[in-house]
């Protein structure tokens, strides 16, 4: 299912070859499982950008750039920053710490013209 991550153990209908192949399935079955948890990240990141953009009024570049800005100021890695803000928006709820480093961001960021509104006064 899209959004989930494989548990990661092997197929138990995928037969192991005794020809020494062995380690190399093993090693596919590695590279398959860590670009299933990547795609996952990258989804979370892109919602959590999507996010910043919408709240923020920030081009989706901007909004990269913020998430990256408050992963560096709060020593925190990027993808647990998007899941937060993904928490946040469900709940309303967010570490002080990170709200801080956000809103920082964002003021740095500057808000942006959104396409077709009407001009600011």
């Amino acid at each position: 299912m899209w959004g989930q991550a494989d548990s990661g153990a092997p197929d138990p209908e995928v037969t192991m070859p005794t020809d020494g192949g062995s380690e190399r399935i093993i090693e596919l079955q590695e590279e398959v499982q860590q670009l299933k948890e990547a795609v996952v990240s990258h989804a979370v990141v892109d919602q959590a950008i999507g996010m910043v953009v919408a709240l923020g009024r920030v081009s989706p570049d901007q909004g990269w750039a913020v998430l990256k800005d408050v992963s560096q100021h709060t020593n925190i890695k990027l993808r647990s920053v998007a899941e937060l803000i993904l928490v946040w928006g469900r709940t309303g709820a967010m570490p002080r710490e990170i709200r801080a480093a956000l809103e920082d961001a964002l003021d740095r960021a500057g808000p942006t013209q959104v396409p077709g509104a009407p001009p600011e006064r």
